[in-house]
């Protein structure tokens, strides 16, 4: 098409160039024109939905709200279903469909993943409806709301105690759900991540060389946790730290802490005959001993 040469050959190239450009410029003219129109239209049709919406919200037609909210969720809309379910509790408090707007207000929430809102609401509706039903599953989901709110193991872990305390409950209550081996899933998950926590509270203060402190913890930590895999490892930390703690006491208190050093050294090496940690264990007996046999000079 740009192959002519000479002064005509440049006249139709320049031609044939503007001629090209307005073939495509037109089309594109108009293409934009019609997003532009369709981008408004789809805008006005959102703000009118909006305001038909906050209309509805703010009526006192609660029939028609029941069935908004309703239809809402049904066409998978949790958010405005959620408000107007919200919206219709106190109205509808002690009447016909009460049960079911306590309930679809849960599960609204539930599918928007507000699982702090949610969780309250279903262990609300478990003590409003205490022969619902839907008793069981509202039972299940509170507790499982608390679980997926139940944050990494070195922040505060108030949320996972009460979701193991929750599936417990929920475990005993109806020992014969087909939901029991997904909730022991979710304790296991809940209760290694306490066992970790409580762990690293104690080797926390073993670190800083709170050496009582840390004692104290790890002992409770394997009174609390027996079936713990980090065991071994809080043993011989109580026992270092039974240790430490006991050559910097007052000499009028280092003899009795040094023998409970030995008691410890007795229970770990008992527990863990073939721990690669023994060799350190033995260590630590071996310098108590030494200890003790000085005082006693």
């Amino acid at each position: 098409m740009f192959k002519n040469h000479g002064l005509l050959g440049i006249k139709n190239n320049i031609l044939n160039y503007f001629i090209i450009c307005h073939f495509f410029y037109v089309p594109l003219q108009v293409m934009n024109k019609t997003k532009t129109t369709l981008g408004i239209f789809a805008a006005c049709l959102l703000l009118a939905s909006c305001n038909n919406f906050n209309k509805l919200l703010n009526s006192n037609d609660y029939d028609a709200k029941y069935a908004a909210a309703m239809k809402y969720y049904n066409d998978n809309m949790f958010s405005r279903a959620a408000q107007l379910f919200e919206n219709l509790t106190l109205y509808y408090r002690g009447k016909e469909n009460a049960e079911n707007i306590a309930w679809y207000y849960g599960m609204s929430l539930l599918q928007e993943k507000d699982y702090f809102t949610a969780g309250y609401q279903f262990k609300r509706f478990a003590r409003q409806f205490p022969y619902s039903d839907r008793l069981e599953d509202a039972s299940f989901y509170s507790a499982y709301c608390k679980y997926m709110d139940s944050p990494e193991y070195n922040l505060d872990q108030s949320q996972t105690k009460e979701a193991v305390n929750e599936f417990e409950s929920y475990v005993e209550r109806w020992p014969r759900s087909t939901r029991i081996p997904e909730v022991n899933n979710y304790l296991d998950e809940l209760r290694k991540k306490l066992t970790r926590k409580d762990y690293e509270i104690a080797y926390g203060y073993y670190f800083i060389e709170e050496y009582h402190a840390a004692y104290e913890s790890f002992k409770q930590f394997l009174n609390n946790y027996p079936e713990a895999t980090m065991r071994e490892e809080a043993m011989y930390y109580m026992l270092e730290s039974s240790y430490r703690y006991a050559i910097n006491s007052r000499e009028d208190k280092m003899y009795e802490r040094l023998q409970q050093v030995i008691n410890d050294f007795d229970k770990f090496s008992s527990s863990f005959s073939n721990s690669t940690r023994l060799a350190d264990a033995q260590n630590i007996y071996t310098k108590t001993r030494e200890a003790m046999a000085k005082i006693k000079q």
